[in-house]
């Protein structure tokens, strides 16, 4: 039975999530369809990658992923699959794929099969969606077109790391208000090793000294450091929530690319004296 994920940004609120999945199961009666999420923000190619690149690989191997996100092709961006790590990747070759994997992906084809009307308005429902059924009918990825020999690269931003301070960003705020930097947990633990740190980003009040493992390890309402699922850093307010009380993103005013720094203490006590 095929499995077939939906990321987008078309919300809820109107069609166009319920024609895609009408499309899918009048072509392949059956298959189970996961929304991962519709709330992407508009036209936004991070936003998407970061969803999906946490979601993918929970799924079994032969998994069909749609995005449809900038999904239009033009003269420079073609449709493709893409099949990496036993996974199936349906979209637009607009940068996305290159910041959905660590690695370059092991095959993609442009989609160039037989169409049977036109498609140009809704291409995530006539286009995508016809790939992603011939994948689940246990069609060859190779029969959608002709193999290309790499994606459209799109340049994530990486943290920057000069006289042992780690300069990073936020690049995700969660729909609890959690604040998601681009600081990973190896970075973190080859850069720091057991010296002495502050995470800073706005204030010097609302600096923190300590990585936690989870929420619950600070009282109800302080702010929190830890590594969440997806290995980057991450800023909270331990039950605080958007409309509740405030989350992080909140109370701290940050949002995305706000600068995050994590210094070591030395490199902060120098600047104090300064």
């Amino acid at each position: 039975m095929a499995i077939i994920t939906l990321t987008s940004d078309m919300g809820t609120r109107d069609h166009y999530v319920a024609a895609v999945k009408g499309a899918i199961l009048s072509q392949l009666p059956g298959a189970v369809i996961v929304d991962i999420s519709h709330s992407i923000a508009p036209f936004s190619n991070k936003h998407a990658a970061f969803v999906l690149r946490n979601a993918w690989h929970e799924f079994p191997q032969g998994t069909i992923h749609i995005i449809g996100v900038n999904p239009e092709a033009d003269a420079q961006t073609a449709h493709l699959a893409v099949h990496h790590r036993g996974h199936f990747f349906i979209g637009a070759d607009n940068g996305i794929f290159s910041l959905l994997f660590d690695d370059k992906p092991e095959e993609a084809y442009e989609l160039t099969m037989k169409l049977d009307m036109d498609h140009l308005a809704f291409p995530t429902k006539n286009i995508f969606v016809k790939a992603a059924c011939h994948l689940g009918r246990g069609g060859t990825i190779g029969m959608l077109g002709r193999k290309v020999n790499g994606v459209r690269e799109q340049l994530s931003v990486r943290p920057v790391v000069m006289d042992e301070t780690i300069k990073g960003e936020v690049i995700h705020i969660d729909n609890y208000g959690n604040v998601v930097t681009n600081i990973t947990k190896d970075l973190f633990t080859s850069v720091v090793k057991h010296r002495n740190f502050r995470i800073s980003f706005g204030r010097p009040m609302h600096d923190i000294r300590q990585v936690h493992k989870t929420y619950s390890d600070v009282p109800h309402g302080e702010r929190v450091a830890f590594f969440g699922d997806s290995g980057f850093l991450e800023i909270a307010i331990n039950k605080g929530v958007v409309g509740g009380g405030g989350g992080a993103a909140q109370l701290l005013g940050l949002n995305v690319t706000d600068a995050v720094r994590l210094e070591l203490e030395t490199v902060a006590r120098t600047v104090a004296r300064a």
